[in-house]
């Protein structure tokens, strides 16, 4: 299970290391807070962030519920994915939004694929 738990907290890195990438690109323009608009880089970081923590609410509970009921060597590698659809749609995000389609199916994928497990195996250690 240290996996797992590696896994969530590499997760959980992502998102504050994302939330940092907010912050410098804030600072970088000038862009006054409460001010969430008026420059490209920001806006775009700035989505990046938010989609991850909109990920996020869903991929961490599924990702250790399924921990519980499926084996290490299943789960680990889907939320391995998770992590690099994560850094593979912050980088098309920021230089192309139009681009961020991959990135974001390998996020999506991984946590219903996980979401799927999920209910399978608590369906299972029912009976």
């Amino acid at each position: 299970m240290p996996m797992i738990e590696l896994i969530a907290l590499l997760a959980v890195f992502q998102f504050l290391f994302f939330g940092y990438n907010v912050g410098a690109q804030r600072r970088d323009s000038g862009l006054k807070a409460p001010a969430m608009t008026g420059h490209d880089g920001f806006e775009r970081m700035y989505r990046v962030q938010m989609n991850t923590l909109e990920c996020l609410v869903a991929f961490l509970p599924v990702l250790l519920i399924t921990g519980k009921y499926w084996p290490v060597w299943l789960i680990a590698p889907i939320g391995a994915i998770y992590l690099v659809g994560r850094t593979m749609y912050w980088r098309a995000y920021v230089k192309d939004p139009a681009t961020r389609g991959t990135g974001f199916m390998l996020t999506l994928l991984p946590i219903a694929a996980l979401m799927a497990l999920a209910v399978v195996g608590a369906g299972l250690a029912l009976f």
